[in-house]
């Protein structure tokens, strides 16, 4: 009998693609053959987001993606937005099975057999069932790994469905994040990045307490320890979740990078309070004080949101120019868009559509002078560089510690080695260049 085989579309965050990892490995412990998306397969799994507008709209084409390259193939969707909203997804033409928060890490449970069903069957919980916590860690490009180390949000912001589509905050318990560490160092992957959906909340919902049993500082001390990781990046994290002791022990961290992610959402004290923010713009001044004033090398990348309901053109220009004056090194920029479920939905001062697009493109270009200037203070210093695994028209990539983007003529042997450099100049495309100065194994 012929090998079955299923093929992943991950839409959405880093988390998702930790997840897809994790789901992908249980089909391929049942006998299946991973074979890229683009390929015919027998099944097609879709990770599914709802952070944006846009995430729900790609759903469509991407089933299409999949009938085209076999019309008879089995489409399954999971995550976010098949928990929130399951029936809108089971609708859709060409869909066999949808499954919850729960339900998406035992979907090989649910696949009896994989002729096509005349409708999409759900299977989805109550998101209040969704108390347990699956680990799980991506491995995809052989340079880098996702390991998810927490899961949920009890927080209540205004705009976001992550809660409804995720649960409650829950962590995955510290011995098994040192464990699933180390198994991804021992094959040969080079730099793993933390995520989870609020990983500053780390340790609560550990062993199913609700209670704090670990802090995320003590999971960074844990894991600096851990043989054979040379890189370590912290993800997105909140501000005032981020606290100086952590900041400190990254700068003289043996294995933690210099690179931090921090939503703000937006710089000015009154959205952020309409938004439920838990902290104001003099909080996230002080981060990104405290970081640069122990790591002036830093990189520091910013999420921010336009568009949100009563943002004047008076409160965009105080967000666009607390950001210009802020020493950053580049920007997420999200159009907001309306989500069923949410408090925002309902707020009055709602923005056009095309004022959303013009702030977005506004900020869009400050990302671009941003990391110009970022990059450009990065000229003459000696950073270590990890190379992807990618031939991108000729030339290689890689990140520097300190996340400068640099590239050099293709050459297979470099993927997945660190080398020592000097980086020189910034080509036209504004990506860095450099001098080699010696090369570690």
């Amino acid at each position: 009998m012929a090998q079955k085989k299923v093929a992943f579309y991950t839409l959405g965050c880093k988390l998702n693609f930790s997840e897809t990892s994790t789901i992908a490995r249980n089909f391929t412990e049942e006998g299946f053959e991973r074979v890229d998306f683009k390929e015919e397969a027998d099944i097609y799994v879709i990770n599914t987001c709802s952070v944006t507008e846009n995430a729900d709209k790609r759903f469509k084409t991407i089933v299409k993606q999949a009938q085209k390259a076999n019309p008879d193939a089995f489409v399954a969707a999971v995550g976010c937005y098949a928990q929130l909203k399951p029936q809108e997804l089971a609708d859709v033409h060409g869909v066999d099975l949808v499954l919850g928060a729960t339900e998406k890490f035992k979907i090989t449970d649910y696949i009896n057999d994989l002729s096509k069903n005349d409708f999409g069957e759900v299977h989805s919980c109550e998101i209040e069932e969704a108390d347990f916590y699956v680990g799980s860690y991506s491995i995809g490009d052989r340079t880098r790994a996702f390991l998810k180390v927490q899961d949920g949000c009890d927080y209540k912001c205004t705009y976001c469905t992550i809660p409804l589509a995720r649960g409650i905050s829950r962590s995955d318990e510290l011995a098994n994040v040192l464990k699933n560490a180390k198994e991804i160092s021992e094959k040969g992957i080079k730099e793993i990045v933390l995520t989870g959906v609020n990983i500053g909340d780390y340790g609560k919902g550990e062993f199913g307490n609700k209670k704090h049993e670990h802090t995320f500082f003590e999971l960074v001390q844990a894991l600096d320890q851990v043989a054979g990781i040379e890189r370590l990046r912290i993800s997105s994290i909140e501000p005032n979740l981020l606290k100086n002791e952590t900041i400190d022990f990254v700068s003289k961290s043996r294995i933690f990078v210099p690179h931090f992610h921090i939503p703000l959402q937006s710089g000015s004290n009154a959205i952020l309070k309409l938004m439920r923010r838990r902290y104001m713009k003099e909080l996230y001044v002080d981060r990104v004080s405290k970081i640069k004033q122990v790591m002036p090398h830093a990189c520091i990348g910013v999420d921010v949101i336009v568009g949100f309901p009563g943002e004047t053109d008076e409160i965009f220009l105080e967000t666009y120019n607390f950001l210009n004056e802020l020493d950053i090194s580049y920007l997420h920029v999200f159009t907001y868009s309306e989500r069923d479920n949410t408090v925002a939905a309902t707020m009055q001062g709602e923005i056009p559509k095309n004022v959303r697009a013009k702030r977005s493109k506004m900020l869009r270009g400050l990302s671009v002078k941003k990391r110009r200037a970022y990059y450009e203070s990065q000229i003459g210093s000696s950073r270590t560089v990890l190379f992807e695994s990618e031939n991108k028209e000729g030339y290689i990539h890689g990140f520097t510690e300190n996340y400068v983007k640099v590239k050099a003529p293709w050459n297979p042997e470099l993927v997945n080695t660190l080398h020592d450099v000097k980086l020189t100049n910034i080509d036209e495309d504004g990506i860095v260049r450099f001098a080699y100065e010696n090369i570690m194994a």
